[in-house]
This record gives structure tokens, sequence and C-alpha cells, in this order.
């Protein structure tokens, strides 16, 4: 892989990681029409951290609060209910309930899942469903609810789902949580500062299988030009997508996740 190819992968990436249409079915269509090869797990890994970076710098404050919450914040169960002295603390809780069900599905059954369906016809399948939770948003009355115990574990359980290959992780999430009573600018918000728990997780399993050989100094470069593109365009989808959401127009996506899924199913034939 040469320093271009990287610079592409990384964009798709970055884009894809956050915008809800599919991160592996765009990775299929670049292989399939670019020649392109996604299997370095190295190089895997580290553009994920790039998308990582995207989050971190958007919210940064957020989630120095967060961490601090999970760590400092007292929590009492009192009359039926569970009491927080501060909200981050009872925010910090609520992304680790959402985060069980993906973390539990992906460590007994990720490598099951991406045999069976890492398949171009089950990616282009699985897009088109998501393409049809996102259009289907379009007919969900607006609410301005919070988040809650349901609702956070709705969301997880949402994300466990969109393993599955050619599912958007970022348009499942959003979407479980606007389906919920989550108010959208919230659940796109709690969208991304899930992602941080996920891809960090998904490093430290692939970290085994990076340490097998001692990159080159010229792969060094090509990763870390895969990681600044994926960074960059992630931040930059991560802003567009917000915008997007706070105009209503979430939906429009579906109409994109349809023509992407038509076509590699129609190249998978």
């Amino acid at each position: 892989m040469n320093i271009i190819e990287a610079i592409i992968l990384g964009i798709v990436q970055g884009l894809t990681e956050f915008l809800p249409v599919s991160s592996s079915g765009h990775l299929v269509l670049t292989e399939k029409l670019l020649g392109l090869t996604t299997h370095n797990i190295r190089f895997v890994v580290v553009v994920h951290l790039g998308s990582l970076l995207a989050v971190l710098a958007i919210y940064r404050v957020q989630l120095g609060k967060i961490i601090l919450g999970l760590y400092k914040g007292r929590v009492r169960y009192r009359k039926g209910k569970w009491k927080f002295n501060d909200p981050n603390t009872r925010l910090s809780w609520l992304l680790v309930l959402a985060t069980i069900p993906a973390g539990l599905v992906g460590f007994f059954f990720g490598g099951m899942i991406e045999r069976v369906f890492f398949q171009p016809f089950w990616v282009g399948i699985f897009l088109a469903v998501t393409g049809l939770i996102l259009f289907c948003i379009r007919f969900v009355k607006t609410d301005d609810g919070g988040l809650n115990w349901r609702r956070a574990g709705i969301i997880g359980l949402a994300q466990a789902v969109a393993i599955l290959p050619g599912m958007s992780r970022s348009g499942s999430t959003i979407a479980a949580g606007i389906y919920s009573g989550v108010e959208k600018s919230r659940a796109a918000e709690f969208s991304f500062l899930l992602s941080v728990p996920v891809i960090l997780g998904a490093g430290v399993m692939e970290l085994g299988k990076m340490m097998d050989t001692v990159p080159s100094a010229m792969e060094i470069v090509t990763l870390l030009a895969g990681a600044a593109a994926s960074a960059i365009s992630g931040y930059l989808a991560i802003r567009f997508l917000l915008n997007v959401i706070n105009k209503g127009k979430l939906h429009y996506f579906a109409y994109y996740c349809w023509l992407v899924a038509l076509i590699v199913i129609i190249i998978s034939a």
C-alpha cells in the first residue's frame, strides 16, 4: 500500500465511520473499484484511531467531564431509583450500559459474523436495511426526551446489531435513540461519544496481531498518512452530520444507502 492509497482509504474510513452510510459497504466498493485492499490489520487499527481523534477533538471537554464523573461521582439507590450527584456521572454509566451489548457480541461472535456475512452480497443487503431504518425516521414524531436506562439499553442493542457488515453503527444508534424518544441532537451526541469505547475496544482486540512484525519506516509514514486523513475527514463528517440532523434531514441518507447497496449487490453478482 502506498501513501495515496492510504490517504484514500483513510478518507473513506473517516467519512463512513460517522456518516450513517456503513463503512464496510464503502470499503467493499473501494476494494472492487480501485483495487485497494483493507486487510492490513495494522492499517485498519491505525485509521480507526484516526477516527477516534476526530471524536476527541470535538467532544474533548465533554469526555473529560464524563471520565471524571465515572471515577469521582457518587451513586445512590433510593426509593427504587438510582440517584447521581452529577449529570456527567449518570451519562458515564449510561455509556457503559450501552457499550456492553456490542462488547459481548463482538467478543463472542465477531469472528463468526465476519466469516459468514462479510461478503459483498450481504453487505449490500444490510446496507439497504440501514437505508430503510434511516428513511423511516421521517415518520417519527419529534421528541425532546432525554436519555434514560431503557433508551441507553435500546441504543446499545442497536449498536450490537450494527456489527453486521453493511449496518451503519452511527445510523443504527442515532436512529434507535430517535425511535425511543431521545431528542435528535442528543441521540447523535450519545452515538458519537459511544464510538470512543467501541473504537478503543476494537483496537485493543487487534493489538496482538499488530505486534507480529515491526513496521518499516515507509510503512510508518503510510500509516500516519492514513490516520491523518481519517482524523480530518472524520472531524468534517461529524460536523456535517450534526448540521444535517439539526435541519431534520437525516432520512436523506437513506437514498444514498440504497444506491450504494444496489451497486454493491450488482458487483457481487
